[in-house]
């Protein structure tokens, strides 16, 4: 997959708070922003995921029987 450049105008304020965050870390701010934007994407996809299998189950998932495996 190739890489597209986004710009973005942002207060001077965040963007200290970003690369304060970033440093911390070892990162540069570009990285930063793009794993904080990963993250935040796949937390909005699995809650998507879990919503639509507790439709499918309900709220308690569904049955298991048997024994428990020790």
């Amino acid at each position: 997959m190739g890489s597209t450049v986004l710009s973005l105008r942002i207060d001077g304020e965040l963007l200290d708070r970003l690369r304060q965050h970033a440093a911390k870390r070892g990162m540069s701010v570009q990285d930063y922003v793009v794993r904080t934007l990963i993250r935040d994407d796949f937390d909005e996809r699995f809650k998507a995921a879990v919503d639509e299998t507790e439709k499918f189950y309900g709220p308690t998932g569904p049955k298991v029987t048997g024994d428990p495996i020790t």
